[in-house]
């Protein structure tokens, strides 16, 4: 069974950073594209960022661009996204999801049960 367990959100000021942690348990994240997505109350769920099982070239919404870094560490079984430079329309509640295939994008076909981001003065 595929579970996926993110976690690093919290409230932060704008110009801020966080550190998002998606850990893969019961499956080997190595062979699999994972992505990030995001939902702001109201909003459609958006995606955020896909780093394929090579980690080459990783994907980024426009809005990210800049200000996001995607990265795995198979040793450890995770992905992360590191966040810079934060707004407020960041805010939303942070999934990572895989498909189980190799490239990007990926499908939200497995996900987890996501982590709160505020930014917020």
């Amino acid at each position: 069974q595929v579970q996926l367990v993110e976690s690093g959100g919290g409230l932060v000021q704008p110009g801020g950073s966080l550190r998002l942690s998606c850990v893969a348990s019961r499956f080997t994240l190595d062979y699999y594209a994972i992505g990030w997505f995001r939902q702001a109350p109201g909003k459609e769920r958006e995606g955020v960022s896909c780093i394929s099982s090579s980690a080459h070239s990783p994907d980024y919404a426009d809005s990210v661009k800049g200000r996001f870094t995607i990265s795995r560490d198979n040793a450890k079984n995770t992905v992360y996204l590191q966040m810079n430079s934060l707004k407020p329309e960041d805010t939303a509640v942070y999934y990572c999801a895989t498909d189980l295939g190799r490239l990007c994008p990926v499908g939200y076909d497995y996900w987890g049960q996501g982590t709160q981001v505020t930014v917020s003065s």
